[in-house]
């Protein structure tokens, strides 16, 4: 295949502050062996030497790596960030890669090869939760998305994925999209601080209202772990339910006010706010099917039809 023949790739990197691990990611873009990308280095209003490192491979590599950031070199969160690539990408699709993650050599060509021969608009893949990477003795885990490998249809995913089902959502490294789809819906710039940490599920739960995605069973990142991360510190910090009853409610209104009418979903939604907003009622509808199971089984004894017995 000639080289203007293969599609271009815009790969946005956005960082904050991110000097340990930026030069790792930013090299494991440069060794694919998918070689028509661009990169585009998005600086969140960092103040450590990760501004710096950016500038450098920019230097170094002009026609392929491109530094930008925020008007007054201001923190304006992940999800400005990210369509701060978008709006710059020139790519026929976009990927992601987190400052912290890699990706091993041929992830661009994995998931371009699956484009090729389906009509799907969005890929997800596996990731490699990297717990080595500090500690050898620490095993890296596959952790697959939480559904089979095959296309999905709108709301399939919805219903089967985090964070409305019980599947394992995708991490945003493992992840490439055509350009129209962000051309339609980007990132939601109303998720910052804390609230970050529901920025790539916002958009995804977009894409699965709307979008035929592709899961692919294999892995081409690594998604770093860390005690520092924005998840780990939230959930370590006793602010999950906050961040999560928040994105809730944003997600309650999207469907509201975009006339989705999937109502499995919808459902779904409002059953996983009830223990924010009506705590008495989820609690009495989690615990009155076990109450009455005991009451029936004590019943039960007493007519002689059931045995008791200690367990």
């Amino acid at each position: 295949m000639e080289a203007t023949d293969k599609p271009l790739v815009s790969v946005i990197l956005c960082f904050f502050n991110e000097e340990r691990f930026i030069e790792e990611a930013i090299d494991s873009v440069l060794a694919q062996d998918h070689n028509r990308w661009e990169l585009l280095l998005v600086d969140d209003g960092s103040v450590d030497r990760s501004t710096a490192i950016a500038k450098q491979y920019a230097a170094r590599y002009p026609d392929k790596i491109r530094y930008m950031h925020h008007r007054g070199h201001c923190n304006e969160g992940l999800s400005a960030s990210r369509n701060l690539g978008i709006e710059s990408a020139q790519g026929d699709y976009v990927a992601f890669i987190d400052a912290d993650d890699v990706w091993l050599p041929d992830k661009l060509s994995a998931q371009l090869k699956i484009f090729r021969r389906t009509n799907v608009t969005v890929v997800l893949e596996a990731s490699q939760y990297w717990n080595s990477w500090n500690d050898p003795s620490k095993p890296d885990v596959i952790v697959p998305v939480g559904a089979q490998e095959g296309i999905y249809r709108p709301p399939q995913l919805s219903l089967t994925l985090y964070p409305l089902g019980a599947g394992a959502a995708p991490c945003p490294s493992g992840m490439m999209v055509r350009r129209s789809v962000l051309d339609n819906y980007g990132f939601e710039e109303s998720f910052r601080g804390i609230y970050q940490m529901y920025e790539d599920q916002a958009f995804l739960c977009k894409v699965y209202l709307k979008e035929v995605v592709y899961v692919s069973a294999a892995w081409h990142n690594r998604y770093r772990q860390r005690p520092t991360s924005l998840v780990a510190s939230i959930s370590n910090g006793g602010k999950y339910h906050m961040v999560r009853s928040y994105f809730l409610q944003w997600f309650s209104q999207y469907l509201k006010y975009q006339k989705i009418p999937y109502r499995r979903v919808k459902a779904l939604v409002q059953r996983a706010r009830m223990p924010y907003i009506e705590p008495f009622r989820y609690k009495v509808m989690v615990d009155y099917p076990k109450m009455a199971k005991a009451l029936a089984a004590r019943v039960l004894v007493k007519l002689g039809i059931l045995s008791y017995s200690k367990t």
